[in-house]
Parts: C-alpha cells; structure tokens; sequence
C-alpha cells in the first residue's frame, strides 16, 4: 500500500508527520494508520472546538437540525447555523451516563459534580452559606440484613487480611458444604461477596429488598425529622434535616446507603434560609437520632404469589453514624471522618453500579435474559429471582402489577434497585442541574467570545437564547479514529487544567 507522507496535522499544536501518526495508531491498537491520517486530513482545531463538550464521552449522541442564537428581550434571531455547516455534519453532545462502567468521561463528570454539590453543603459555597462548616453534621452508613453467610474480606487490629470465617467447630449446610473458610481474601479478591452456599442464599429476598430498599430509606427519614422535631420542642427551637445520601451496591449484589445529614436552625419567617441550629444540639444527638431510626424502622411489603404474607423489610446490623468535622485531612485527632474525606466517599460511590457485584449489562428482555439469569453464578441468581418474581401471573391487573412487582423485571439488570443512586434534600445544597446549566453556559460564552475577548459596550444588556430545533442522528464517533482523536484531546486539555490549577495553588500557598 502506497501511503503519503502526513497533511499537515496539529493534534498537540505542532505538524505530525506520518511516522508520529503511525505511532499514535500503534498506541490506540485498533486505529489503522490510514483511519487516522484520514481523520487528521480536515482542520483540527476547528474539529476538536466543535466536539469539546463530548470530547471525552465513550457513546456521544449525534444530532442533526438548526442553531439559532434569538435576543430574549426582541426575539430577533442574531445568527443561525445548520449542522450541516458544521464538522462531521452532526452535533455531538455527551451520553451523561454516570456509570463508569458505560462511560468513563461522562462518569467523571457526574462525580466531579457529585463532589461539589456534597462540598457545598459542607463547607458552603454555590449559594450556600459558608457557615454550615459549623452545623452538626453525621455520616451515615446503613447495610442490607443478611441473606446467607458470603466470603469477605477481614483484617486484624494492625490491618493484615485475616481469615474469612473462621470456625473451631465445624459446621455443613443441609447441602452438605462447610459454613466456614479459613482463606485470607484480598480487598479486590474474586470470591469477596460470594456465597458459601448458592441453595441457601436468599436471592429471593435479596431482590425484594434491594426493590423496596428506597421506600426504607424514606421511612427511615420521616422517622429521624419527626425525632429531630421532638428533640426541638424539648428545647424550645426550630430544627430541619439536611442531606444528600448515594446508593452503593455491596459484592455479595445487596444495596447499601451513605448519607451525609446535616442539621439546620429553622426560621419560620424565611424557611428557605440555611441557618445554624442551637448550640444546644450537636453532632452526638443528630447521630444517636439516626441511629434509632434505622434500628427501628421496617415495613412489610405486600403480598406475592410467592410468598402470601410478604417480606419483612429491615436494615441490617450494621449501623454507622460518625460526626464529621470541617478539616484538610482525612482523619482527625478523635478518628471522626471529615468533609474532605466524605466528600470523595459520595462522590465516588455515585458512579459504581452493579458491576461490583459481578454484573453488567443494559435493561433486559425476555429475550436476552436467560443470557444473564444462569444459576451457576450468585449474579445469575440474581437476576433469575428478580425475573421470576416480576413474572406477571395470569389473573393479576397488568397495570397494578408493572407498578408494584413487575419492577422487578424492569430492574433485573440492577439486581433489583430501580432507585436513585444520588439524591438530597431540597435545601442540602445546589443541584447537579444547576451545575450542569453554569458548564453549558460557560462554554457557551466561550464559543461565543473566546476565553480571551472583551464583551463590547452593551453586551451586559443584551441576552441571548439559544433555540435548537435537533433530532435524533445516532450514537458514537463516526470512526474509531475520530473516537480516538476525541478522547485524547479531552485528556490533554483536563492535564492542562490540572495544572492550571496546582500552578494557581502553589501561588497562592
């Protein structure tokens, strides 16, 4: 094959020639050298501007319509462009799936956002005040009961792995295996969150939990609000809960919940302010009141055809309510958990999925299940019991069904869990929503004016909508090679960030 050498190509700001380009498809693997240099033929810079926003998206979605800049004030349309003006002919804007497992860039983003809508409510900032650093504050940890004995990870007191279950008398299921290993499994080994027994899990009752473990949480916070308002007439004072809580899947496929719940004063006269409460009341009673609550409440959900009575639903022993206090480190001198730390710890746990527990895959149908539901697998039986318990019986109402059990079947692919993985309370802190509107705003005045330009004289009094009128083209980059391309420049330019600001924190050091 007869290859010329390289147009000129400008992906870092510098001509590529065709040896540098036939690295770069060695490095990618899968991208021929032709696939990239056909790439890099048109303007680059002009290219890698228009792709920005979803640069960094393993899946863009792909749109096809007309732009329109209108001034809000007249309705005068000030520019138009079609996207077939456009590179590639297409609109490309990010999948925003927040799975990592889907989308590692579209995941960061939402972690990156999960982490300053949880900052802000602890130290303040995004419309919050800064003085909810001094709020009595707690995180809560609340498990899954137990479903049947699982392999699992133990150290000792100095932090070596120790055995998994050790037993001096010996035991064996009614299925005739040990209920006991002496292995020293690793954090990431492959039979953390295994069962000892597949016949003896529960999976049944695992999958009804995880479906109702959403209705469990909301019982457990109208229980902690109506303690925090008896604990407030006690005193005489107006108190609120605060919080922003994720959904964590556990190895062994149960769903568990961290929470980050502060403490408000309350003004009657302004209830949308965030006040601090009573110096009377601190951290040690809004963690005592958490604790109650989940110890306390349970519910029994309605009757299946498999089990007339229903399931109880609890939380389980584990029960985790530790203070937080307003510091750099992760650990303080009293071993409480800090705002720091917290913060990672939510922001992280919002893009995990089920994945930790063994399973991945999209939402399932009858004819893709039996794929996944295999019962030689604890995922499999998993997935097999959340079908089997949402099948719809003959003589059941199919719109009652689909909205009660039959969400089973909807959220096999979830092990069960059709909840929110991240959600909060009105007045916690700003919204992802919000910080999602600043990003499209800031880039959009960025493509209008440039990082560098000047608004001229009465712009400040002159605002402009953008109406899109877009449809559907498809998803993905056209070409591995434009995938590629993409994801590389999204990378330098957050390389470039980060060191924009570890340079602007050694300044200001």
């Amino acid at each position: 094959m007869t290859t010329t050498t390289g147009p000129a190509m400008r992906p870092t700001g510098a001509t590529v020639d065709e040896l540098a380009a036939r690295r770069l498809a060695k490095a990618a693997g899968s991208v021929s050298f032709d696939e990239l240099a056909a790439s890099l033929t048109r303007d680059y810079d002009a290219w890698t501007a228009h792709v920005a926003g979803a640069a960094g998206c393993s899946h863009p979605i792909r749109l096809v319509g007309l732009v329109q800049h209108v001034e809000q004030a007249t309705g005068r349309v000030t520019g138009e462009r079609h996207t077939t003006d456009m590179p590639d002919g297409v609109l490309y804007t990010p999948c925003g799936n927040r799975r990592a497992s889907v989308c590692p860039g579209c995941a960061e983003t939402y972690r990156a956002d999960t982490y300053q809508l949880v900052t802000a409510g602890l130290v303040g900032g995004k419309g919050v005040p800064a003085s909810v650093g001094e709020h009595p504050c707690v995180f809560l940890t609340a498990t899954a009961p137990s479903f049947g004995p699982v392999h699992t990870h133990r150290t000792d007191r100095a932090g070596r792995p120790a055995p998994c279950r050790p037993r001096r008398d010996l035991e064996h299921c009614p299925h005739g295996i040990p209920l006991a290993c002496f292995q020293r499994h690793d954090d990431d080994a492959a039979e953390r969150g295994r069962p000892l027994c597949l016949d003896c899990y529960d999976h049944p009752a695992q999958a009804v939990w995880n479906l109702h473990s959403g209705e469990l949480w909301r019982r457990t916070m109208i229980a902690a609000r109506r303690a925090v308002t008896a604990l407030a007439k006690r005193h005489g004072i107006k108190l609120r809960l605060s919080y922003t809580k994720v959904a964590e899947f556990q190895h062994r496929g149960a769903v568990h919940f961290h929470a980050l719940v502060r403490l408000d004063g309350l003004e009657p006269r302004d209830p949308d302010a965030v006040i601090p409460p009573d110096p009377r009341v601190g951290a040690n009673h809004l963690a005592t009141i958490l604790r109650d609550a989940v110890v306390e409440t349970r519910f029994t959900t309605a009757s299946h055809p498999a089990r007339e009575q229903g399931w109880p639903v609890v939380w389980g022993e584990q029960v985790d309510p530790r203070p937080v206090r307003l510091s750099r480190l992760d650990l303080d001198d009293a071993g409480e958990i800090t705002t720091t730390a917290v913060a990672g710890y939510l922001a992280k746990y919002a893009t995990k999925a089920a994945e930790l527990a063994g399973h991945t895959s999209r939402r399932l149908r009858p004819d893709t299940v039996r794929d996944h539901a295999t019962l030689d697998t604890h995922p499999g039986r998993q997935v097999d019991a959340c079908w089997h318990l949402g099948t719809r019986p003959e003589r059941a109402d199919a719109k009652e069904w689909a909205a009660g059990w039959g969400r089973l079947q909807r959220w096999a692919h979830m092990l069960g869990f059709g909840g929110h993985f991240s959600t909060r309370s009105r007045r916690y802190s700003t919204t992802l929503g919000a910080l999602r509107r600043a990003r499209r705003e800031w880039r959009l005045a960025q493509h209008q004016h440039g990082p560098d330009q000047d608004d001229e004289p009465g712009d400040e009094d002159r605002t402009e909508i953008v109406v899109s009128s877009l449809a559907y083209a498809g998803i993905g980059w056209h070409t591995s090679a434009d995938a590629l391309l993409a994801n590389t420049s999204a990378a330098n330019a957050r390389a470039q960030r980060r060191a924009a600001r570890d340079e602007l924190d050694s300044i200001t050091a």
